[in-house]
């Protein structure tokens, strides 16, 4: 009601913003907007008793120094709303969190049509500020953090670029709301153990040094090699990191299978497959994921493991099967 309020009012751009905007976002006359702090409200007052003690007692010098403050605080409105105009903004890689984590939002600030910024302040809503100084035609990088709380693909949110500055009677602001999602995993369940339904999978060609069985030499380490395989004598004696390869004919593989688990509640059973995929990656095992909707052939390393988190971040209740 209060925003279809708004609406009628033509204010919802004031209080609220505009809608999501593909970035990068610029501020002009047009979205930033001016009002008095506290502080203003303030001086505004002591300001009006001055005047009101000046013609009172008919003081010239009472006179000076009234407009004197007067004249400072209209300058200060200029100068504090022009701190904004000619700002672009824009977002970069968000990097997935689990729930409960602290979500890293990289915010470009781009400054190179103006003179230096000081004491720009981002804020997401509830959460502290963030100030930042910028260099004339300079571009500014903050990392604004916000929780999260519910798992899936979400859109960036809405959040306040303003400044007091110089002399912290007057607010400009700017509502901003990038175009712009991130992911955010199932928070992982507390267990420490793996479902015992692995097996083994006969290869009649060998698995070429991914097996289990027999040491086959070393190679450059790869991101996503467990950690059980890095030959770590060779790191203490600074040859780099090297990984072991092992051969045979045969290799672990692992399924994580909805259909395994008790009749839990789904976010539960979301929970418990995510702290699955973990264990499986950090053990060094292929695995791979069923769901309803859904299935992952075995492998491993972080694409594969992103793929299964992001499926399991997405999986959506209607897609259940009964």
């Amino acid at each position: 009601m209060f925003t279809q309020l708004l609406q009628r009012l033509k204010l919802t751009r004031f209080f609220v913003g505009e809608g999501p905007q593909t970035p990068p976002y610029h501020l002009h006359r047009r979205n930033v907007y001016i009002l008095p702090t506290k502080q203003g409200l303030i001086f505004a007052n002591l300001l009006m008793l001055m005047l009101i003690g000046a013609i009172n007692y008919n003081n010239n010098l009472a006179y000076l120094m009234t407009f004197l403050l007067a004249s400072l605080s209209v300058v200060g409105i200029l100068h504090t709303y022009r701190n904004l105009l000619q700002l672009s903004l824009s977002a970069g890689h968000i990097e997935p969190r689990f729930v409960g984590e602290a979500l890293s939002i990289p915010i470009r600030i781009d400054n190179r049509a103006g003179p230096a910024r000081l004491a720009i302040e981002l804020q997401f809503p509830g959460e502290d500020p963030y100030v930042v100084n910028i260099d004339t035609r300079q571009q500014q990088y903050v990392e604004l953090e916000s929780v999260t709380t519910q798992r899936g693909r979400h859109s960036l949110g809405r959040f306040t670029i303003a400044s007091r500055f110089p002399l912290g009677l007057f607010r400009a602001w700017a509502n901003v709301h990038l175009r712009y999602n991130y992911l955010v995993y199932p928070r992982p369940a507390a267990i420490d153990q793996l479902p015992v339904n692995s097996l083994y999978k006969l290869e009649i060609c060998g698995d070429q040094g991914v097996g289990a069985d027999d040491f086959a030499g070393l190679r450059q380490y790869h991101s996503g090699d467990s950690l059980r395989h890095v030959h770590w004598k060779a790191a203490a004696r600074q040859q780099g990191l090297l990984t072991k390869q092992f051969g045979g004919d045969r290799s672990e593989e692992l399924w994580l299978d909805w259909n395994n688990l008790p009749e839990i509640n789904i976010e539960q059973r979301l929970s418990i497959l995510t702290r699955w995929v973990l264990l499986a990656e950090r053990e060094g095992k292929s695995y791979g994921l069923r769901l309803p909707n859904q299935v992952i052939e075995p492998s491993r390393g972080g694409p594969h493991r992103h793929q299964c988190l992001k499926a399991l971040a997405e999986y959506e209740v209607s897609t259940e099967h009964a």
